[in-house]
């Protein structure tokens, strides 16, 4: 079996692609059979050592959190999923090992898959839904009607953010980059801007609710355009994100913190078509690392880059 793994902390250099003896699912756990993972901007900041005194220095250690794929065995004690069944969701973060042919995970952090979602389709879903589901839901606390700016929906945070936001029938105008204007003006949002040019005076105080996926926006910008009563929402686990939601009743942060209920809320619009979450490139196991490499380079693509087990 091979694994994406790295021997001690640093950059894209310590990934290796190498082989490794999966073992056996442990009590309350589950073994995956990978189809298709994910790739995040938390894998390889973990892998730089962005939680390295929470995460320890055992080694190696594997990479990634969402997959999606067929359950290979469960541990003692696992009554909710059987042999066969197929999954979504992420191993542990504690534990990252998605971008595997064989992944331990626990059942509390996967959902079955439906027959009518592909594997790759699927392994997209979980962090960014996820987190665009507490940003908007639970932390801003979105209803129809209101008017959204969302900072960075070309990424997939961005366009898990977009999709949920309208399909809870809210008004949404996007900021992104110039390579992806031509692409959000085809959307009918009320509004597409672009990060090359100064927000418009007129765009003042216009919006309920101000997400930014992509840490671009000053806590300054964000109160500009916020209505009164409005909410910012950052992502990005800053200093100074963390330290305005503790002490500014205008500011709020979100992080994906693993729900299996919000994850089926999340799965439940995709099945019907209302979370078009795009995935604009693929890359076999044996390719992931060049792919990663390009991401944390700052190759972005819209939405999701998914491997896929060959």
């Amino acid at each position: 079996m091979k694994r994406i793994q790295y021997s001690r902390y640093g950059g894209p250099e310590v990934m290796r692609l190498e082989d490794y003896t999966p073992r056996l699912p442990g009590r309350g756990e589950i073994r995956v059979r990978v189809k298709a993972a994910s790739v995040n901007p938390l894998d390889w900041q973990l892998r730089q050592g962005f939680m390295r005194l929470i995460m320890g220095s055992r080694f190696p250690r594997g990479m990634g959190m969402d997959l999606a794929g067929v359950v290979d065995a469960i541990g003692p004690g696992v009554k909710e999923l059987s042999v066969g069944d197929e999954v979504l969701g992420q191993t542990p973060m504690s534990n990252q090992n998605a971008f595997s042919e064989l992944a331990i995970t626990n059942p509390s952090l996967v959902i079955t898959k439906p027959s009518s979602l592909s594997f790759v389709a699927a392994a997209a879903l979980p962090s960014v839904g996820l987190t665009a589901w507490r940003a908007l839901i639970l932390v801003a606390g979105l209803k129809a009607g209101q008017t959204v700016l969302i900072n960075g929906a070309a990424g997939g945070v961005g366009q898990a953010a977009l999709a949920i936001a309208r399909a809870l029938g809210a008004v949404v105008s996007a900021r992104v980059g110039s390579t992806a204007i031509h692409a959000m003006e085809e959307q009918g949002l009320a509004y597409v801007l672009d990060y090359s040019r100064p927000i418009p005076d007129s765009l003042r105080h216009s919006f309920d609710i101000v997400f930014d996926c992509h840490g671009g926006l000053a806590a300054k910008e964000e109160e500009s355009l916020l209505k009164p009563g409005g909410i910012a929402v950052d992502i990005v686990p800053n200093a100074g994100n963390l330290l305005l939601s503790l002490f500014s009743t205008k500011h709020r942060f979100a992080r994906g913190a693993p729900s299996n209920d919000i994850l089926r809320k999340v799965v439940d619009l995709a099945v019907v078509g209302k979370f078009p979450l795009p995935v604009s490139r693929i890359a076999p196991l044996s390719d992931a690392i060049a792919m990663i490499r390009d991401l944390e380079a700052g190759k972005r693509v819209m939405g999701k880059a998914v491997i896929v087990m060959t």
